[in-house]
């Protein structure tokens, strides 16, 4: 199987390169350097040179807050550059997994979200990434909707290193305690979507490690794991960090579909975030050697 990877050099589609490629699987990426797929032959230009069976679209725009002020943009790398994408899959007969995000729903639901849940993004970014998905479901070619939360992985960027961080320079982190979601690996959440597509799945999948927490109870084994005291971090309520877009009070997505579709899930996040901080310290102490 050919496949292209849009958004190639983000946490998950660097993983998406490594895993497909490690199973056997051609596999090329594209990122904004090789054509913004907002524009329009971007994407009809990058399949035909490409000539994949299936993309894997990771790209996004993803500053949730800035959306807030910057539509046009959030517009444009999200709805309208997955309309073209889908566009050019429709006209070359390319298959889509389009990865989408917690946000598409209100947070209200204390259970969490099962698949066919009705889409009520609280944000713009979450309205963004509704519209997308909605271009996604008219295909009349094979497409999958996957939608993760809380993503961490390989990157310079992301909640995990940014509270090994601060733990370094403060003796106290106030952290959220009232907003709650699946922290996701992001080469957990790749090889979930390799066995997907391999199984020929289709539809809305929610893929996320398995469990749930708050970010400060996500905080705490942050600190644990690195050998910091959890005590150090101290919780708060959402309303004591006011931000320009409001946040979703659950992010949980049940992933009711993958028992149905007899595919296992990703392990659980305090497996993943073990091994993640495990190869943080190990490539962190490299380059610093």
């Amino acid at each position: 199987m050919r496949t292209l990877v849009t958004g190639s050099r983000g946490q998950l589609g660097q993983s998406c390169l490594q895993v497909f490629a490690a199973a056997g699987h051609s596999t090329e990426g594209v990122d904004l350097h090789d054509g913004d797929l907002a524009a329009p032959d971007t994407a009809s230009r990058l399949l035909a040179q490409a000539r994949p069976d299936r993309v894997i679209h990771c790209a996004a725009y993803t500053a949730v807050d800035r959306a807030e002020t910057e539509r046009d943009a959030a517009e444009a790398g999200n709805a309208t550059a997955t309309e073209r994408l889908c566009l050019a899959c429709e006209e070359q007969d390319v298959a889509l997994t389009h990865l989408s995000t917690d946000y598409v729903f209100a947070g209200t639901a204390d259970a969490g979200y099962a698949e066919d849940e009705p889409r009520d993004p609280i944000n713009w970014y979450g309205a963004t990434k509704a519209r997308a998905e909605e271009a996604v479901e008219r295909l009349p070619v094979p497409w999958q909707i996957v939608r993760t939360s809380w993503l961490f992985g390989h990157g310079p960027a992301n909640f995990v290193r940014t509270i090994r961080r601060l733990l370094g320079e403060r003796e106290t982190l106030t952290v959220v305690d009232d907003q709650r979601g699946c922290p996701t690996y992001a080469p957990d959440l790749a090889a979930l979507l390799l066995r997907l597509i391999e199984g020929g799945v289709t539809g809305v999948v929610h893929g996320t490690n398995v469990g749930h927490c708050t970010w400060y109870e996500f905080a705490r084994e942050i600190a644990r794991l690195g050998g910091a005291d959890p005590d150090r971090i101290v919780p708060c309520a959402t309303a004591s960090f006011p931000t320009p877009a409001r946040r979703p009070a659950c992010s949980i997505l049940r992933d009711t579909r993958l028992a149905e579709l007899g595919v296992a899930p990703a392990p659980d996040w305090r497996d993943a975030l073990a091994r993640y901080v495990a190869w943080l310290d190990e490539n962190e102490e490299r380059s610093l050697s």
